[in-house]
């Protein structure tokens, strides 16, 4: 079975001629381009279901992945496909001649594998959404108070605070953990060199060398509360001379997550935007407004 690239836009050209010429073909070839662009659709949804930002991941690495999953989609929708296609088919030559619409290639009646697939494929996408959207709305109502308290010591928006610990424990997927599996709370990824006094744990992490990451494996900062690791981080800051520029930041975030970057907070070159795009991306958002509304019920 031969499948077009989906870099080759020359059969978009070929389809036109066809239709134009008022091709039966050109009713099956426009069916089945329908079927990939819903499979796609499909494809994007489900990987939207992943929490947090891919560790190895970034725009190049999403870009490839649209790409292949397009040419995916083109693969599936050839041939026999879903049966999408074919009920496209029966709709659009209804009423034609016979000839039309054997010319257009036989339809035979859908098998009950393919006559859901239109309904329960995106409704699958949905769900998995919608429980993504809870899981980050439990991470965000579980660090919000306290991310509120830190803010107001340091004068930024709270939001700010929820992403970078976002960021740094992929929405608490990636979260670091004790020796015995329970999670040490450390939200900001704060390591415990020879200044800590208290409770340490060893973590894997990933830092960039002269521009190349690598993982390596370093001891961490754990706490017992939520508000203990948020009041430290408070104090982490504070304390240290060298983000003395960050704390200048007169309210504005990217003022505030620039200097920390500066001041070498993190190896990560892109760590400050990646902050400010969860800070102002649309998870976060919707995140943060199913807090405020539960939070209203609950007054």
């Amino acid at each position: 079975m031969r499948t077009d690239a989906v870099t080759d836009f020359s059969r978009f050209a070929a389809l036109r001629a066809a239709a134009r010429a008022d091709s039966p073909e050109a009713v099956r070839q426009a069916a089945q381009q329908f079927e990939a662009l819903l499979l796609q659709q499909m494809l994007k949804s489900m990987r939207a279901a992943r929490l947090g930002d891919d560790v190895l991941g970034g725009e190049q690495t999403e870009f490839y992945r649209e790409m292949a999953d397009a040419q995916l989609a083109q693969h599936l929708s050839a041939g026999k496909g879903l049966g999408i296609a074919d009920l496209l088919v029966r709709q659009l030559t209804r009423g034609s001649t016979p000839d039309a619409a054997e010319s257009a290639g036989r339809v035979s009646p859908p098998t009950t594998a393919a006559t859901p697939a239109p309904v329960s494929a995106p409704r699958a996408g949905s769900e998995a959404e919608t429980q993504r959207n809870s899981r980050l709305a439990d991470f965000v109502a579980d660090v919000l108070p306290h991310a509120e308290k830190a803010a107001a010591e340091l004068g930024i928006p709270a939001k700010v605070l929820v992403a970078q610990a976002a960021l740094e424990t992929g929405w608490g997927r990636h979260a670091i953990r004790r020796a015995d599996g329970s999670p040490a709370l450390n939200f900001f990824g704060i390591k415990a060199d020879q200044r800590w006094q208290g409770e340490g744990t060893e973590h894997m992490t990933k830092e960039y060398v002269d521009g190349q990451m690598r993982s390596e494996r370093a001891r961490f900062r754990a706490y017992g509360s939520v508000g203990q690791a948020f009041a430290d981080y408070v104090h982490f800051l504070k304390s240290q001379p060298r983000y003395r520029e960050a704390l200048q930041h007169g309210g504005d975030p990217q003022r505030f997550v620039g200097g920390l970057q500066k001041a070498g907070y993190a190896t990560d070159p892109q760590y400050a935007q990646k902050i400010l795009r969860i800070a102002e991306g649309p998870a976060l958002q919707r995140a943060l407004a199913a807090v405020a509304k539960t939070r209203t019920q609950a007054v």
